[in-house]
């Protein structure tokens, strides 16, 4: 998922309130096709939508196809081409195909396997619903035994090619320490690229609401405040106040997590430094091997908001390809 949307949790909602609902998921896409592959439109049964599954130029027809298989309860598996000349009307360059396949709630995608999807997904736990293409096997889920789908997001058409597998990971989230000029264009930029941004600092003068509005702020200790929060596999820490006392206590409990991403600020001289005292407080050489700094892509960066650009240009980099 681009952000952590509440389709499913929609079409649940619908379902439940007697209104009916189904699900319709991109499968697969050829060419310029608007939205990727496990993009989602939740429609009910009085023709509200929620989501996507193009740019506009096939939601209607999809809509009509999910309100018949709510009414007779059978999956739909739907393709649609966009022409070179229609596409532009739309906001493409060119022309796309896309594959839609509609689930109706409570008939062909069962609500107790929606509820559990919900209930993983509200748990921060990753999931992957698996749907037979020729209708001829009941859905399931899967869960964290396929590691590697998990961490490149990857759903898509399987192999034998009438098994879909729509992956729903957890939102991404970024914890980040110390309330600084940097954070202040940080966190919105990590917003707007579809991460949940947690921000801790006990100095209540820069953790504030005026100068972060909005945004969830934690006062507590840098510790404290990272255990209560949580750290997964779908979680980055940057730490950037340039302080020992207020990084280090949140980058212990970082390397000795599941996070994706771990980065500090400050130059080669301070990560030396930085670098001693986590040895001398027991830290393996793999486990300090995963802090990236001086944090982000050597870009040149020559300001707050460039140095954020940075930053969440490696997160990037890491999350999509790897440390």
């Amino acid at each position: 998922m681009d952000r952590f949307d509440r389709i499913p949790e929609t079409a649940l909602g619908w379902h439940r309130a007697g209104r009916g609902a189904a699900l319709a998921t991109v499968v697969e896409t050829w060419g310029s096709a608007p939205r990727r592959v496990g993009a989602q439109l939740a429609v009910s049964g009085e023709g509200e939508i929620e989501g996507s599954v193009s740019g506009g130029c096939v939601e209607g027809a999809v809509v009509a196809e999910a309100l018949e298989a709510i009414g007779d309860g059978a999956p739909r598996l739907l393709t649609f081409g966009v022409s070179d000349e229609d596409a532009f009307a739309v906001g493409l360059a060119c022309g796309g195909t896309i594959r839609v396949l509609v689930e109706p709630v409570g008939t062909a995608l069962p609500e107790a396997l929606l509820e559990t999807l919900v209930t993983h997904r509200t748990e921060r736990r990753p999931v992957a619903h698996v749907a037979d293409l020729e209708g001829a096997r009941p859905p399931r889920l899967e869960t964290e035994g396929h590691a590697e789908r998990f961490r490149m997001d990857r759903s898509g058409v399987e192999a034998d090619g009438r098994s879909f597998v729509a992956v729903h990971n957890p939102p991404l989230r970024l914890i980040v320490v110390g309330a600084v000029h940097i954070a202040q264009a940080l966190v919105p930029m990590a917003r707007m690229a579809g991460y949940d941004p947690v921000l801790i600092d006990p100095r209540e003068a820069f953790g504030s609401e005026a100068r972060f509005p909005g945004e969830r702020i934690l006062h507590d200790w840098p510790d404290a405040a990272v255990a209560a929060v949580g750290l997964d596999t779908r979680t980055a820490v940057v730490l950037l106040t340039h302080d020992p006392k207020l990084d280090d206590p949140a980058l212990a409990q970082a390397l000795r997590s599941p996070a994706f991403y771990i980065g500090a600020l400050g130059s080669t001289r301070t990560h030396a430094k930085r670098v001693a005292r986590l040895t001398e407080a027991g830290f393996t050489e793999a486990e300090i091997a995963r802090i990236h700094a001086p944090v982000g892509l050597d870009i040149g960066a020559a300001g707050p908001a460039e140095i954020a650009v940075a930053i969440l240009a490696e997160m990037t980099r890491v999350l999509r390809q790897g440390a």
